[in-house]
Parts: C-alpha cells; sequence; structure tokens
C-alpha cells in the first residue's frame, strides 16, 4: 500500500507517494535524490543518517517516512544557505573535522541541534552531544575542536 506524504525538505515543500514501510533514509535518498544522508549501520547505532526533524536530530534509517507527513526536515544538503557553508560546516572544514566524510552529514546535523539547544557547550557536553554518533577515522579530537569552533563562529554572527 501506498501513501502521498508532504514533507518541507531543506524549506521546500515536497510531496512522495512512498509504501507504508519505506524509510526516510530511503525516502530522502531515493525518491528525493537528497544522497547527502548517509546510511551506515542501518540500525540506528552509527548516525550516518542523522537528519533534523523539526529541528530534532533523529535516525532516518529507524524512522518510516510516512510517520513524518507535514513535517519539517533538514538534511545536510540544508545547512548551507544562499550557497555559503553554515558555521557548522565551515568549521569542520577549517579544523579538519573529517576524513573520509562517511559520517560528516550525521555529525553535522546533530552539532548544529546541539548548538542551537546549547550555544557554549562545555568539553564534556559536547562529548555527551556527539556520543550517538560513530566515526572510525578520525579520533574525534577535530572533531570536538570543530564543534567548539562552530560555537565561536555563531556567537560571532549572533
Amino acid at each position: 500500500m501506498e501513501h502521498e506524504i508532504t514533507l518541507v525538505v531543506n524549506g521546500t515543500a515536497r510531496r512522495v507517494t512512498v509504501p507504508a514501510r519505506r524509510l526516510l533514509s530511503d525516502c530522502l535518498r531515493h525518491d528525493l535524490g537528497l544522497t547527502g544522508t548517509h546510511v551506515g549501520c542501518e540500525h540506528g547505532v552509527c548516525g550516518c543518517c542523522t537528519v533534523l526533524l523539526d529541528g530534532r536530530p533523529v535516525r532516518s534509517c529507524l524512522t518510516f517516512a510516512v510517520s513524518v507527513d507535514g513535517a519539517e526536515l533538514t538534511t545536510v544538503e540544508g545547512l548551507s544557505s544562499g550557497g555559503r557553508l553554515s558555521p557548522v560546516q565551515r568549521a569542520f572544514a577549517e579544523c579538519h573535522g573529517l576524513q573520509c566524510g562517511f559520517c560528516t552529514p550525521g555529525f553535522l546535523c546533530t552539532v548544529t541541534a546541539l548548538l542551537e539547544e546549547n550555544p557554549a557547550p562545555t568539553e564534556e557536553e559536547v562529548l555527551e552531544g556527539i556520543s550517538g554518533n560513530l566515526c572510525r577515522c578520525t579520533g574525534y579530537q577535530n572533531i570536538v575542536k570543530a564543534v567548539h569552533r562552530a560555537a565561536e563562529l555563531l556567537a560571532e554572527e549572533a
């Protein structure tokens, strides 16, 4: 059975028809062509598929697309604005908070939500905030630096 759903994705209303069991990650990647959302473990453990659902980070590989009908979604593609990288994206680039890049979209969405909720996190709060995202390449030090740098950039822009 298929369902027509409407989503606001990265600020644009999108209507799509999906099977009842279509995962949000598959809807974004295959139905809407937004391949920035990565799928890693498919069990909600790694965080690669994290997107923002009404501003909150969610695992798109564990979420049925039909369950978010009418919601507002932000994917990694929607973090930039007018061709300019977001402060979080700029900080990750500046601080070398990525290597292979596979986990990066999930981290960027997670950190965006973290800094929205807590604009000046402590070291411990950063570690807690990113604890649901796994990276196999960086060792996390530069990711943590990038979160602190993003907080600085956001404060400068405020």
